[in-house]
């Protein structure tokens, strides 16, 4: 069944034990992800990664996984991303078997009015849909006072804009800077504080430069150009959260494209219909990348800077500088050996 707008939030705090199914789609894949996020918080549930895949050459398996009895490890929520049409007889027989024990969510791109998958999805009693939409920069600013105020912040007047903008309007990075705010301040909700330019200053992470290039030339596997553009960068490493995000950004975009062509569809269809979104000067690079990189090594590299972002934010942080270098080359040769 398809989850209206206004009712999300209830039907993933409070589950209902009789869904097995959660399609999770749309453009914005960032909100996609947290809403699967956060239903394994309420289902206080660990994740066990499924791959498309896997499950498009052995579609018993899904159903088998849901149907396992956990004697020690506690709940279990079955992760796909990204899914594509590549798992509908998966998911069919998933819907299809007796009562399960674990759940799964689909973590998904944009879907068409003909994709099967989304259609099951969406009429069946034993699923949930919902298709997650980019946020304007007005959603953006909301969203952002609704979450300070979840971490005990109160954000004071044009500081909601300046961190949504920051952040690119990026759901997962506006909880992440939150988070980190939150801590810098000693916050809690029982213990509220004022969010002010100052605090934002001393350790928001300033997303205005543009470092796509950096990310692109790693992407790419363009090593003498990257090592080029990397001795340009500030040898204190202020530079290094900044790049990250722009290479983050860059993942985000180029995976629902290679899981839609994964899935089946053709590349020249697939990006086509990017239309107006896809900037037409960025187009041959991307068109590249999609192609050098398959779902599984944009994975891989997601949760490799994701890794790094977090240990430059510990106490313990290696040299950023350094650390940036060499995670950027290290992504560099595994575009060459592709």
């Amino acid at each position: 069944m398809k989850a209206a707008k206004g009712g999300i939030f209830r039907a993933i705090d409070d589950p209902d034990s009789k869904v097995r199914f959660y399609l999770f789609h749309g453009p914005d894949e960032s909100q996609s992800s947290a809403l699967g996020e956060r239903l394994a918080s309420a289902l206080k549930a660990t994740k066990q990664a499924l791959t498309s895949g896997t499950l498009r050459s052995d579609p018993a398996l899904l159903a088998d996984e849901a149907g396992a009895i956990e004697m020690f490890d506690g709940a279990k929520l079955l992760w796909i991303q990204p899914a594509g049409e590549e798992i509908l007889a998966a998911v069919q027989g998933l819907l299809e078997a007796a009562p399960c024990e674990n759940p799964v969510v689909a973590i998904a791109g944009r879907l068409t009015k003909a994709s099967k998958l989304l259609k099951l999805a969406d009429d069946h009693p034993l699923a949930l849909s919902y298709v997650s939409y980019e946020l304007d920069s007005r959603e953006a600013e909301r969203l952002v006072t609704d979450l300070a105020r979840a971490e005990g912040l109160r954000p004071q007047p044009g500081i909601s804009a300046r961190l949504a903008e920051s952040c690119g309007n990026d759901r997962r990075m506006i909880v992440k800077e939150l988070a980190k705010l939150a801590l810098y301040l000693d916050a809690s909700p029982n213990a509220p504080k004022d969010l002010d330019r100052m605090a934002l200053d001393a350790v928001g992470a300033d997303m205005g430069g543009d470092f796509s290039n950096l990310a692109d030339l790693a992407l790419a596997g363009d090593s003498r150009a990257l090592g080029a553009e990397l001795s340009r960068l500030d040898a204190s490493g202020r530079d290094a959260i900044p790049v990250i995000r722009s290479l983050q950004r860059r993942l985000q975009m180029l995976a629902p494209i290679r899981a839609r062509i994964e899935a089946g569809e053709r590349p020249q269809v697939v990006m086509t219909s990017l239309g107006k979104s896809l900037f037409w000067k960025d187009k041959p690079l991307v068109e590249k990348l999609v192609a050098s990189w398959d779902s599984a090594g944009l994975a891989r590299v997601a949760e490799r800077t994701g890794a790094l972002e977090r240990q430059l934010m510990s106490a313990n942080a290696p040299p950023p500088a350094e650390a940036l270098g060499e995670e950027l080359i290290t992504i560099a040769r595994q575009a060459r050996r592709r």
